[in-house]
């Protein structure tokens, strides 16, 4: 794209499904590199990704070659089957459908990236549905409960 200049920066979080703790301290880094090399073959740039047992935020550069749906199911799809492949966990590991995708001016960055580094400390206190519907306030954007990460059957 010619003479085309943007500067957008995404806050994505998506969750296990299910919410289920399968995350593990042991592979958590490995999975933060992998989903990493993901976003970077699609030309983005990731600035900060960590997050919990049972869910994950990246922060990252975003070009709009691509749109933030495709880009999350390739994330999705593509470290899905890296942890299954691996066996990182007894049976099946997949994400919950859908994710959160939130954007942050230059200004905002640092931040978004030491709220995001510091997950772990900051779920002590706080649960990730209420961190979820507190982002989701935020930036008031109207949400309907069962819909909310919830868990699914099957």
């Amino acid at each position: 794209m010619a003479n085309t200049y943007t500067q957008i920066h995404i806050h994505v979080v998506f969750s296990v499904k299910n919410r289920a703790s399968l995350i593990k301290n042991e592979w958590e880094n490995k999975l933060h590199q992998y989903i990493v090399g993901i976003i970077q073959n699609y030309g983005h740039k990731v600035l900060a990704i960590n997050g919990t047992s049972d869910h994950i935020h990246i922060l990252f550069g975003f070009r709009p070659a691509q749109s933030l749906s495709v880009l999350m199911q390739n994330v999705k799809r593509d470290s899905s089957a890296w942890i299954n492949q691996n066996k990182f966990v007894k049976g099946h590991f997949s994400w919950q459908e859908g994710y959160g995708g939130f954007s942050y001016s230059k200004s905002q960055l640092p931040q978004i990236i030491n709220y995001i580094l510091t997950q772990k400390e900051h779920h002590k206190k706080h649960t990730f549905l209420e961190e979820y519907k507190k982002i989701l306030e935020k930036f008031e954007i109207e949400y309907d409960e069962k819909y909310i990460f919830s868990p699914t059957s099957g």
